[in-house]
């Protein structure tokens, strides 16, 4: 069977706010169409080797079109977001009743906790392990519940580089176990808990032009690597590890501050099987 990605056109895409450090300079400097040929260029080839699922986006809220965002979604429950900033609460209802729609359990936070999907939740393709960003949208708060619900070791990693103010920016999990990233991106102890779960031999790090370019906003199905762009020596590792990248050009998204993965949220994730675990956030 293959994957489910849902995605949402741009029909009502713009940069109507600034909420990040990529929007600066671009409000109403978007071209809509343009967005639109990106955005079905990705669908397409993503199409290819997974089902791609869509929501109908709406009138005033331009960022829907970013579905990484709606939630953590694994088995039949959805771990519904909750916005830090207000200029993107209204999507809540709007995915909820999508969730709700498809026969999902539909899991909502404590209001004063703040959790943006999978935007800062990535589950680890070696171990049943969560990673779980958090300093810029995410709460701390947020980790608990996560281990309770998915039943699963949440590992939480600071971002400190407003660029990269979701953990899917800096930090992509590849199958086969591998993992793309940016360590910059995160605090010294976050960048020791990375070392520490993921042999060097895993790690690819990117440069800060790759990181830039937002190489590691990929959308991994198998070995398919979907991304805005990245260096030939960025291709040249990933396809020595046995990847194929796909590059589609996302330079209206990135206005946004969002790229391949932000426009995609995969519907059926998995733990990774590994040894017996507790249910518990690590240290």
């Amino acid at each position: 069977m293959k994957p489910r990605i849902l995605m949402c056109a741009p029909d009502h895409f713009d940069v109507v706010y600034v909420i990040n450090p990529w929007m600066e300079g671009n409000v109403a400097h978007c071209d809509p169409a343009l967005a639109m040929r990106q955005w079905q260029a990705l669908s397409r080839a993503i199409g290819r080797v997974a089902t791609v699922e869509s929501i109908l986006g709406t009138e005033g809220v331009p960022d829907m079109v970013f579905t990484a965002n709606a939630g953590l979604v694994i088995g039949e429950k959805a771990i519904l977001s909750h916005f830090r900033h207000i200029e993107r609460q209204a999507e809540e209802p709007l995915f909820a009743s999508w969730f709700a729609a498809h026969g999902m359990q539909v899991l909502r936070l404590p209001d004063d906790i703040y959790f943006e999907g999978a935007g800062d939740a990535l589950f680890d393709r070696r171990e049943p392990l969560l990673w779980l960003g958090w300093g810029h949208r995410s709460n701390l708060g947020s980790a608990p519940f996560l281990a309770m619900w998915l039943d699963v070791v949440v590992q939480p990693l600071r971002l400190v580089d407003p660029r990269f103010y979701h953990l899917d920016t800096c930090f992509c999990p590849l199958d086969g176990g591998r993992l793309l990233y940016y360590p910059d991106a995160f605090d010294a102890e976050s960048q020791r808990r990375i070392a520490a779960r993921v042999p060097a031999e895993f790690r690819i790090a990117v440069s800060t032009d790759d990181a830039k370019a937002f190489a590691c906003n990929a959308v991994n199905v198998g070995s398919h690597l979907f991304m805005n762009r990245a260096s030939a020596a960025l291709v040249q590792a990933l396809e020595a590890a046995g990847y194929q990248v796909h590059q589609t050009p996302l330079s209206e998204f990135m206005k946004a501050g969002g790229a391949a993965k932000c426009l995609t949220l995969r519907l059926d994730e998995r733990v990774a099987r590994s040894r017996s675990h507790p249910r518990l956030i690590s240290d």
